[in-house]
């Protein structure tokens, strides 16, 4: 009996481990955030990830807490949320919804950023996270990845400011699309 219980225990084990080595392999091939890093880079890179578990309904963040990383789908799905409205108005929320292998918070790395949405757990989820500390020993021991990892975010935010630019200048005018372009790039650092 007992050898059956520990073959089970250890076949059980071994499912289990196997679908996690599946769910990872899901992120490093198919990660778009991950697209330009050689299958060895994506290696050295989800090896400075942490494993985190959240379950159905819970948040992973809020809007406007301080930006410390960014996180990889595992399993599981999660909304972001941008609550639309103020206290006298009725609020709204639009959602926007992702699984394995999406990523978010990515902008938060190395950026001093408030999040800009609440993120909820649909299911329960797992979550590669990569944080702050993490991008400083990336940069420590495979710079090479990190520069990597600093165009890709250089790219995701300047399609964000072409689309932000011009929706200002549909909503009000070029001049007015530019004048707050030149503003923030003259403002002083805080």
């Amino acid at each position: 009996f007992w050898n059956c219980a520990f073959i089970l225990t250890g076949y059980f084990q071994m499912k289990s481990k196997f679908k996690r080595i599946k769910q990872q392999a899901n992120i490093v091939f198919k990660s778009k955030f991950l697209k330009n890093f050689s299958a060895t880079e994506r290696y050295e890179f989800l090896q400075l990830c942490h494993r985190r578990t959240y379950k159905e309904g819970e948040y992973v963040f809020y809007r406007n807490d301080p930006g410390t990383g960014m996180y990889f789908i595992e399993d599981g799905s999660v909304e972001l949320t941008v609550h639309i409205g103020s206290e006298t108005i009725e609020e709204q929320e639009d959602g926007f919804i992702l699984e394995s292998p999406d990523s978010f918070g990515a902008l938060s790395i190395g950026y001093n950023l408030r999040r800009k949405s609440s993120a909820r757990c649909l299911t329960d989820t797992t979550l590669l996270g990569f944080f702050n500390p993490d991008f400083e020993v990336l940069m420590d021991r495979h710079p090479q990845i990190a520069v990597k990892f600093l165009q890709t975010l250089s790219n995701i935010a300047l399609r964000q400011l072409e689309r932000a630019q011009n929706k200002i200048e549909e909503l009000s005018d070029a001049y007015t699309a530019v004048k707050i372009e030149f503003e923030a790039y003259y403002e002083p650092e805080k």
